[in-house]
């Protein structure tokens, strides 16, 4: 075995600490809906498996992911971005939502977490970078909102033109709102389907697909936009709407309720 296999394993079999910290940009006035629903995603997951974590708000999180992209967690002397590698970080420590799910249940799992990040992350993206009012009205302002001009509208720009990018690779540059705002009932469409009348996913157990949902959706459902389009896509579904109350009631209203991670969340008039 290897030094670094050897070190690893010893970092894997640390407890979780009690001083786990969830980096994410400033809540009230900077960060923007793509992001915000990760960090949530996260959060829920971390819950789920009944981990406490610390949100920490800096201006500059996203320049201190290691991989670029928020929330990042710091764990020890661990510094891991992102839910996917963060799930795998948290099941190295013995922590697992999906244990109890046989091969095709997993893989089924996968699938729908896949057609998320490709729908609703992308059309959350698509929104905040490619939508000409949502960029001049909300993106640029609350993007560059920690740095002076003109570093603040440069950095806005520099996001703007990386996403569009993109989005041209993917094929959606040429989307109209309409078509984007398609793709999200479509997937929300599938994911009521497979809701039913369950509880979660995959019946009485969360799993990492609940918490990657219930960040979108949650997100999508309480976040001020220029229009309600996108919210109003999702409320046409109520088994979706009441699958995001229950997760908010179990897992976030009346814990830490110092904390920022609960208290921008436990306020969701939308969901009462």
């Amino acid at each position: 075995m290897s030094r670094d296999e050897d070190s690893s394993i010893i970092l894997a079999a640390e407890p979780w600490p009690e001083n786990a910290a969830l980096y994410q940009q400033m809540k009230e006035e900077q960060i923007l809906l793509s992001d915000n629903a990760s960090s949530l995603a996260v959060q829920a997951f971390l819950q789920m498996c009944s981990l406490p974590v610390q949100v920490v708000c800096r201006p500059n999180a996203e320049y201190m992911s290691p991989s670029g992209k928020v929330p990042f967690i710091h764990v020890g002397n661990q510094v891991v971005s992102e839910l996917g590698p963060i799930v795998q970080f948290v099941k190295a420590k013995g922590h697992s939502l999906s244990d109890g799910l046989d091969e095709v249940q997993k893989a089924e799992m996968k699938a729908y977490m896949e057609l998320v990040n490709n729908m609703l992350l992308t059309a959350e993206l698509y929104l905040q970078w490619c939508d000409d009012a949502t960029v001049e009205e909300i993106t640029h302002p609350r993007y560059g909102s920690p740095y002076p001009w003109p570093l603040n509208r440069i950095l806005a720009y520099q996001k703007q033109w990386e996403v569009r990018r993109k989005m041209k690779a993917i094929g959606w540059a040429g989307k109209s709102l309409e078509q984007v705002l398609e793709d999200v009932d479509q997937c929300c469409q599938a994911l009521s389907q497979r809701l039913g009348t369950q509880p979660y996913f995959f019946n009485k157990l969360p799993t990492e697909l609940d918490a990657l949902v219930f960040g979108h959706l949650f997100t999508i459902l309480t976040t001020q936009l220029t229009s309600d389009e996108l919210s109003e896509k999702v409320k046409n579904y109520s088994n979706l709407v009441a699958f995001c109350r229950r997760i908010e009631q179990q897992y976030f209203e009346g814990r830490d309720k110092d904390s920022s991670s609960t208290s921008r969340f436990s306020k969701g008039p939308l969901l009462r």
